[in-house]
């Protein structure tokens, strides 16, 4: 136990700070066809460059947040597009959304937000950086419908001092096996994906919609609730 206690300590006092380390999870299953992964993908790139955005990430203590961009479907499906990266200012956004932009799209069969979960919460406990404040962004347009209980990854994360947020997205499309959109999935984000100090869902009315609900969203999570910031509406 000393010894792990000392590589612990070490680890930590390596660590940069940062205000927020914040993971970016996006739904990539079978649910999604072309055209709403390109949607959902291009709300990314737009958000994470928009200038409210980067006042806000400026307008912390330490001036900087460390965010990850993950795709997940399956249980087995987890997959780092762009990984940690320090965003200080617009010229380490840009980069980071040339990094996710150059990956090509993915998709994989079935939903599982609770192993993306587990998987998140390692990747935030193994990274270089450290802050009070841990956020995993979970977005997607159906209910978990594989691995464990999503409720019972959440509770693990959440004793772990991990807030989950929500980003239910509501599409009229069918999915591209031809079934019906899911109905509930705001229901099902709210009662068993979103925990944690502060946590909260915005949902989006049809992919088409993505991006101003993400600015909004990615703003309301990089803010410490502690502090306020000045913008215009």
């Amino acid at each position: 136990m000393a010894i792990f206690g000392i590589i612990y300590q070490s680890r930590a006092s390596l660590a940069v700070e940062v205000d927020l380390e914040l993971v970016l999870a996006v739904d990539v299953s079978s649910s999604v066809d072309d055209v709403e992964a390109r949607l959902q993908r291009d709300g990314y790139l737009r958000a994470l460059v928009h200038p409210y955005v980067i006042d806000a990430i400026r307008s912390g203590p330490k001036g900087r947040v460390a965010v990850i961009y993950i795709e997940y479907a399956g249980r087995s499906f987890q997959r780092v597009v762009a990984d940690w990266t320090l965003l200080q200012d617009l010229k380490s956004a840009e980069a980071f959304t040339r990094r996710i932009a150059n990956s090509p799209l993915s998709s994989a069969p079935s939903t599982s937000i609770s192993a993306l979960i587990d998987f998140s919460v390692n990747q935030i406990l193994t990274n270089s950086f450290t802050a009070r404040r841990r956020i995993i962004d979970v977005s997607g347009d159906g209910p978990n419908s594989d691995g464990r209980p999503v409720w019972d990854a959440r509770d693990d994360a959440v004793l772990r001092g991990i807030t989950i947020n929500g980003l239910p997205i509501l599409s009229s499309r069918p999915d591209p096996k031809g079934f019906a959109p899911s109905a509930g999935v705001t229901s099902h984000y709210r009662r068993f994906v979103i925990g944690g100090p502060g946590a909260f869902l915005i949902d989006v009315n049809e992919f088409e919609n993505f991006t101003p609900a993400l600015v909004k969203k990615l703003i309301r999570e990089i803010l410490d609730p502690a502090r306020k910031l000045s913008m215009k509406n």
